[in-house]
């Protein structure tokens, strides 16, 4: 398997967009930790993440976006789900984990969600 391209970009003062690229699995999910709990570390709670691109996500990948939209909730944010590929999206259903996540289509979608 591949690895797991992260890029994370300011959109708006405290608004983060996080896009994802390749496979979060149990080789690559504490990257994505790892950059998350930088971003908690700077207050940035209100989070947009783009899967488009993310190919492949097991239960541990699955785990990290959970754990965080605690983290996020209790300190007045969330994290919103941008375009999750097929792939996926096929495992978030599997896990139920669409049920607690806004999921939008776009950027400009994420950020009506995440200004709320």
């Amino acid at each position: 398997m591949s690895g797991l391209k992260i890029q994370v970009d300011e959109v708006q003062r405290g608004i983060v967009r996080i896009e994802l690229e390749g496979f979060l699995d149990a080789h690559t999910f504490e990257d994505f930790e790892n950059v998350l709990e930088d971003l908690f570390r700077q207050k940035k709670y209100r989070l947009m993440v783009d899967l488009h691109k993310l190919r492949y996500i097991s239960s541990a990948g699955a785990g990290v976006f959970i754990g965080a939209l605690g983290t996020c909730q209790d300190n007045v944010g969330n994290i919103a789900l941008i375009h999750p590929s097929p792939e996926v999206k096929e495992i978030f259903d599997l896990l139920g984990v669409f049920h607690i996540f806004p999921i939008v289509t776009n950027t400009e979608e994420a950020l009506t969600v995440l200004q709320s």
